[in-house]
């Protein structure tokens, strides 16, 4: 596992399922057969070395009778299983009052298909393997509890004109992708605006992201690169992001006309 955190809660977790196994006079091969699992997979489970499927977690209570207390952990599991810039972003957002979001590459993370999500990591290169593919989609798409939760954020979008052009997945999937956009933007919260290309006023040519407002009155920032993410707490630092969103907002097709815009790319697709 890449962090502690993590880390102790599958350890924890896997010593559990070891004492109600014994408890319940199994052995490793007996139980693995009775959940429909491999031996190896349970011994690696029980040490925190993977991380069990809800599926594995529900059958292994009802064979050992723990009337709920393994399938209980689902959740803490659930949340080890995200990384933890993941974990740590997704509970700003879930303590944000207002968020909004720059996306100059692709689709914003808030906005993705699974499918779409699929196609991205699957692209990384160095090639991610299937369960880190499965992981990091399952994280994003996680997050998007964020604009279903009450009370609702305000939460905005600027997307790149070329974010919904790029045919990430192939062009079954970015249509999907498109129809979901608007889909998301009747949510009466939600507001997404389009940087068209041709747009010759741009006050974010430096690239992506985030402005966080938090209910305590904070306001963070957050950007990522090639190979780290960062969270801005400087207040210098955060006003000049919250600056250049403001500007880019103002520079970008009004939420309306947006709308179309991506009606129009849809229908060329």
């Amino acid at each position: 596992m890449e962090d502690e955190e993590a880390a102790a809660v599958l350890k924890a977790v896997g010593r559990q399922i070891k004492v109600w196994r014994e408890a319940a006079g199994m052995r490793r091969p007996e139980f693995g057969a009775a959940i429909g699992y491999g031996e190896d997979m349970v011994a690696s489970v029980e040490r925190g070395r993977r991380i069990p499927k809800p599926e594995f977690l529900d059958n292994a209570d009802e064979v050992l009778g723990a009337g709920g207390k393994i399938s209980s952990m689902k959740r803490d599991v659930e949340e080890a299983r995200y990384p933890k810039n993941v974990r740590d972003l997704a509970k700003l957002e879930a303590e944000s009052t207002e968020l909004g979001g720059y996306a100059s590459l692709h689709i914003h993370g808030l906005l993705q298909t699974p499918d779409y999500a699929q196609a991205l990591y699957a692209m990384r290169r160095p090639s991610y393997t299937e369960d880190e593919i499965e992981r990091h989609v399952a994280a994003r798409i996680a997050r998007k509890a964020v604009l279903e939760r009450v009370p609702r954020p305000l939460v905005t979008f600027v997307q790149e004109e070329v974010t919904l052009r790029r045919p990430v997945g192939g062009k079954l999937v970015l249509r999907q992708q498109l129809e979901h956009l608007l889909e998301i933007s009747k949510l009466r919260h939600v507001e997404i605006q389009v940087m068209p290309t041709e747009q010759e006023d741009h006050a974010a040519m430096m690239g992506s992201f985030r402005v966080l407002k938090l209910r305590d009155g904070k306001t963070l920032g957050h950007t990522e690169g090639q190979l780290h993410s960062r969270l801005i707490t400087d207040p210098r630092e955060v006003q000049v992001l919250e600056m250049r969103y403001g500007m880019i907002r103002a520079q970008a097709l009004t939420p309306r006309e947006s709308l179309a815009f991506i009606e129009k790319v849809l229908g060329e697709t």
